[in-house]
């Protein structure tokens, strides 16, 4: 009982520090966006402006709850929040050397969470009964789909490179060499893959907002809509926080993994604040003809350079 008290404790503490980060990381998305835009970001609450995220949380969660009435109601109100207990879920499987909890099959876990969040934005498009929201979802939907395929079959090059599942064995690996340096193509696909997977920009399809008003959430407001921006940075920065665990030699427990951290996260926005939108057909061809024979590719060779070691060096 006690075990799972603290577990249950732990895990709080780490949703809490989750949000509280993606609170701060709007911040840093406008202001680094107001710099590269050549003009100021959030600078009048407080000082520099950084009580903002948490002036724009209490505005969205006070104001008035509308719905189309058109739309199937108890699915609609519910997506968001699952959509934002499955990005938190998966933060569950960063490995913690302390008792919170433990998996020896981390991967294969982020793996599911992912998956299972292409079904909340699917719903909620489709629950608001809106063209717009429907393409939206529609859109969303096979992105992720077909980049989830590339990226699992990165995810399975590096299970046969360390010949397991649990997260632990990134940090055992890299004590000497960072993956980034020895495998430096496919870390820059892994990112490319991250992009389209949390539907940022270059990638923002099913929130283009020339073409689709505001993509699958366009009926959300107030707190739905809060809930779903929550669960889209919560996603970014996941992923930045598994990019530096995979391939930056991410020790967790040293200030330097979560400094790693930032600066994959600032990647992000950077991405955002510099490249235009793809054109849809072009992110369908990148995703089938690019990314998924470059990813098989990689598979072969590393079970091939596993089987080399097994028959010469065993």
């Amino acid at each position: 009982m006690y075990d799972v008290i603290i577990s249950l404790i732990g895990s709080l503490i780490l949703i809490v520090c989750v949000l509280v980060s993606v609170a701060f990381l709007t911040l840093l998305e406008r202001k680094v966006l107001g710099y590269i835009q050549i003009r100021k970001g959030p600078n009048k609450v407080g000082i520099m402006g950084i009580p903002q995220p948490f002036c724009d949380a209490i505005k969205l969660f006070t104001k008035e709850q509308t719905y189309p009435l058109l739309s199937n109601y108890i699915s609609y109100y519910f997506c968001p929040i699952v959509s934002l207990f499955l990005s938190l879920l998966g933060w569950m499987c960063m490995p913690l050397l302390i008792k919170l909890y433990s998996f020896n099959l981390g991967l294969l876990f982020f793996l599911s969470c992912m998956s299972l969040g292409v079904y909340s934005v699917m719903i909620a498009g489709w629950s608001s009964n809106s063209n717009y929201a429907l393409l939206g979802g529609l859109r969303a939907v096979a992105q992720t789909i077909s980049y989830e395929v590339s990226l699992a079959l990165v995810l399975l090059s590096f299970v046969f490179l360390i010949g397991d599942y649990n997260l632990l064995n990134f940090i055992n690996y890299q004590v000497y060499i960072w993956f980034l340096v020895i495998l430096f193509p496919l870390g820059m696909v892994w990112f490319v893959i991250c992009l389209a997977e949390t539907n940022r920009t270059p990638f923002d399809f099913a929130e283009g907002e020339s073409e689709l008003v505001s993509g699958f959430n366009v009926e959300y407001s107030s707190g739905g809509f809060a809930l779903i921006f929550l669960a889209e940075y919560s996603s970014i920065l996941f992923m930045s926080m598994l990019f530096s665990l995979i391939f930056l030699g991410g020790d967790v427990f040293s200030i330097l993994f979560y400094v790693k951290l930032m600066l994959i996260s600032f990647l992000f926005i950077w991405v955002r604040g510099s490249l235009p939108r793809f054109r849809y057909d072009k992110l369908m061809y990148l995703a089938w003809k690019c990314f998924l024979p470059f990813s098989l590719n990689y598979l072969l060779f590393f079970i091939g350079f596993k089987l080399l070691i097994i028959f010469y060096f065993i």
